[in-house]
């Protein structure tokens, strides 16, 4: 019997994102299509200027489309908010963007306590389970980011961008600014929660060994479009200038190595 087939998670068809300054005219997409399954952990990629934090922020509804759709777990992007629904998307911000005035507990908690209608006590035994699913002790609850060092704050932003169970979870650039270690102890957690929440990741990223170590697609933003999407060894293989450029130069061929390693992402 055949399977059913199910909606995308993302959807994204004729897409244009134009801004304009001073009466200058900038196109950063036109006609781009991208279809994200569940269960995927897609990475984007693209040059300086491609606009790939601007697809994450059309995803998270935080801008508008000036034409196309983008729809997000059925609904349009822009109406999450609208319809209740922001809380089924998660995101990690590139530098953690936790609020340097709370704790670490209420800075996960915070999307929680925002709703207002849950009681203190649950809501602190939720962040507390968020705060030990992302590998940290109770007893870093009280400290305040400051005292965190930089794999820390990953943790602690990506424990509040799971506060609310989303299956969806938008990563920007997830490892920038960790040494090698705490990277390769943050995509081993990254991997393991897709794994066992069922989590949707869309990810965008610039470095490769993360980028081959979590990847199950990637999708190459070039030229105002998405010109590739696939399985790594598919989109290393497709003839265009950037792809040569990132992914065969030498930083590409050390990377690669992780290929053998990991052979889900062939």
């Amino acid at each position: 019997m055949t399977k059913p087939a199910t909606d995308p998670v993302v959807d994204i068809q004729g897409l244009w994102s134009i801004f304009r300054t001073a009466g200058i005219e900038a196109i950063i997409h036109k006609d781009l299509n991208l279809r994200i399954e569940a269960g995927e952990m897609l990475s984007i990629v693209g040059g300086s200027g491609s606009g790939k934090t601007v697809l994450l922020r059309k995803m998270l509804g935080l801008e508008l489309p000036s034409r196309g759709h983008v729809t997000v777990l059925g609904n349009p992007a822009h109406e999450q908010g609208e319809k209740g629904a922001a809380s089924r998307v998660g995101m990690l911000f590139q530098h953690g963007a936790l609020f340097s005035a709370f704790s670490v507990l209420e800075n996960i908690a915070f999307p929680l306590r925002e709703l207002k209608f849950l009681p203190d006590a649950l809501v602190r035994d939720a962040a507390l389970v968020k705060l030990q699913m992302v590998g940290l002790e109770a007893s870093q609850a009280d400290k305040m980011p400051s005292d965190l060092s930089g794999g820390m704050v990953k943790r602690v932003a990506l424990a509040r961008a799971l506060i609310m169970d989303p299956p969806l979870l938008l990563l920007d650039e997830p490892t920038a600014g960790l040494d090698p270690d705490s990277a390769d102890a943050f995509c081993a957690l990254l991997r393991s929660l897709h794994r066992e929440l069922g989590l949707t990741v869309v990810m965008v990223t610039h470095d490769l060994d993360t980028l081959f170590e979590l990847s199950t697609r990637i999708a190459v933003l070039a030229d105002k479009r998405v010109v590739v999407s696939g399985p790594p060894r598919d989109v290393i293989a497709f003839p265009h200038p950037f792809i040569h450029d990132f992914f065969l130069g030498e930083r590409g061929q050390r990377a690669m190595e992780l290929l053998r390693e990991y052979p889900f992402a062939v």
